[in-house]
């Protein structure tokens, strides 16, 4: 699905599951924020977002259902966290050491004037947020394949797309900077679900509602 097309009808999803996604995106700010703010005095701190990949994926979980069948329910999201909790502690924890490696090595070469170095390396990082748009719902969808795969999987789809991506990637950046703008609170109760929802139309192949039944276990 194109930039477009995947934000149009993740907004379609969060008007249809609006109260649903309202209580799961407010559960991770509710475990997110406290991490992130103590981040900015110790910036280690950081590395205990890995414990919110578990319920990142159960909240990836439920995009990937509303975008394949159209339906969700608030159990879904404990049906994806049997499922997934240990996928999501493994890419929290990639997630976590990647942003606290971008950052201290932005920080370090802008510090003593090494633009170049710096410039490159918010590129890298760039490029890192960008892959996790598509290895994140491919990581639920794909969930019986070893994740070694389904990187690879994701990797090859951000290839044939690096551009559609891209666009979608900083379309998402606008929608949170400007939920964190509105007193912070659209981003801590709808933001973050609709990235997840725009992130799984975009990420997943055209597919059938058969067989679907297995995610809710």
């Amino acid at each position: 699905m194109t930039p477009g097309g995947a934000l149009a009808a993740a907004l379609g999803g969060l008007y249809r599951q609006s109260w649903r996604f309202f209580v799961l995106n407010a559960a991770l700010s509710a475990l997110v924020l406290p991490i992130v703010l103590a981040g900015l005095w110790a910036p280690t701190a950081w590395l205990l977002l890995a414990a919110a990949g578990p319920l990142a994926a159960a909240l990836m979980h439920c995009a990937v259902i509303d975008a394949v069948t159209g339906e969700l329910r608030l159990a879904d999201a404990l049906a994806g966290l049997r499922l997934h909790w240990r996928r999501g502690l493994l890419l929290g924890t990639v997630l976590a050491l990647g942003a606290l490696a971008a950052l201290q090595a932005i920080a370090f070469y802008a510090s003593r004037g090494v633009l170049v170095l710096a410039v490159v390396g918010a590129y890298l990082a760039a490029m890192f947020a960008i892959f996790q748009l598509v290895l994140w719902p491919l990581a639920v969808f794909e969930f019986e394949l070893p994740i070694r795969q389904v990187a690879a999987d994701a990797l090859r789809s951000l290839l044939r797309r690096p551009l559609q991506a891209f666009v979608l990637g900083v379309a998402l950046l606008a929608v949170n900077l400007a939920g964190l703008a509105a007193a912070v609170v659209p981003f801590l109760t709808l933001t973050i679900a609709y990235s997840f929802l725009a992130a799984a139309h975009f990420a997943l192949p055209p597919t059938t509602l058969e067989g679907h039944d297995r995610w809710r276990r």
